[in-house]
């Protein structure tokens, strides 16, 4: 359990109560939302979306977005403040069940696990987070196991694969700095109807922000691996991560994602469910390099066996990773055959 500093300057101003917050150094770096949430336990979103918007809540005595980072010493204003209003959001354990099939199956997804995260093969189906009408979901599955635990990205409902979940606030620092620095290399697989006029090709391409009031700008690469009767199996790597990214990429590519009831308008094969898979993670913390691979679902093999298209594991890892690969092994005969020769 970590201290938390808190610096408080409470006084009356026209009979109401105001208080102030200042950020220590080492809760600096996470989004304002998090912050409070962290200090005032189940503080819900809407609640502090409406006293952002009616500037009952400043940051540097400014009007701030929710996403806003804060920094060290920054100054947080609570208007019309009251112990009464703040004790409503008391922290409440275990307020939603998870079932025991729920539990099992996420168990049984957890492909990695340290002291400090989780790699989960994330199962199509399941919400990453809550929302309107979303009670259970990966977030709801690991609060009720720890509130320190953080989800660090996420992934549609309908995408299967790779999710990362961090077990404390120094490694969802450390993994936000990753995905910010673009230090984390994803690699994703798709089958889509059609193929892109060329092969392979890196894709700028400015799409609209959630709350469509302007166009953010996306990079991708794809690569087309096979194509057999109107489907390819695209492999894409990501180099920002916006949502729906690589499903508005493939459908202006003119190849959508088989099974997309968003973007994709064609009828054929409408009863699918989305084939869009994280497939591949890679990154490096304290010069140890991590490499996770996703099993690929059910149905989305099915599909491909179905459609007669060839899964060549070779062309998705590339001839750099078989390289390290050779290498690796190269080293190792290497040094068994030094020590022989020594003994």
């Amino acid at each position: 359990m970590f201290i938390v500093y808190l610096y408080w300057t409470q006084f009356k101003q026209n009979h109401k109560l105001i208080k102030i917050l200042k950020i220590p150094k080492d809760l600096e770096d996470q989004r304002l939302d998090k912050y409070l949430k962290r200090e005032f336990s189940n503080l819900n979103q809407s609640f502090i979306e409406k006293n952002l918007r009616k500037k009952n809540i400043l940051v540097n005595n400014q009007k701030i977005k929710s996403k806003y980072i804060v920094k060290e010493n920054d100054a947080i204003k609570i208007k019309n403040f009251s112990i009464e209003l703040y004790s409503k959001f008391e922290k409440k354990k275990n307020t939603i069940e998870i079932s025991k099939i729920i539990k099992k199956n996420f168990d049984e997804s957890i492909l990695y696990e340290d002291d400090n995260f989780i790699v989960i093969d994330k199962w199509s189906g399941i919400a990453t987070q809550g929302g309107t009408n979303i009670t259970i979901s990966i977030d709801a599955i690991i609060k009720n196991i720890s509130e320190a635990y953080n989800l660090v990205h996420r992934l549609d409902k309908e995408t299967a694969g790779l999710l990362i979940i961090a077990k404390n606030l120094k490694y969802t620092k450390i993994f936000g700095n990753l995905f910010k620095s673009r230090n984390l290399d994803k690699t994703y697989l798709a089958l889509c109807e059609g193929q892109p006029k060329m092969i392979e090709s890196y894709v700028d391409l400015a799409i609209n922000s959630d709350d469509n009031k302007k166009k953010i700008d996306t990079q991708t690469f794809y690569k087309v691996l096979y194509q057999k009767q109107n489907i390819s199996l695209i492999k894409f790597e990501p180099k920002t991560g916006k949502k729906h990214q690589l499903r508005i990429v493939a459908k202006n590519l003119g190849s959508p994602i088989v099974g997309d009831i968003k973007y994709n308008l064609n009828k054929s094969n409408k009863n699918e469910n989305l084939k869009l898979n994280a497939y591949q993670l890679e990154f490096t913390i304290d010069d140890n390099r991590y490499n996770f691979t996703s099993k690929l679902p059910s149905d989305f093999i099915n599909f491909m066996k179905y459609k007669k298209i060839k899964f060549d594991y070779r062309a998705i890892l590339g001839r750099l990773i078989y390289l390290k690969k050779f290498l690796n092994i190269l080293h190792q005969i290497l040094i068994h055959q030094f020590q022989f020769l020594i003994l």
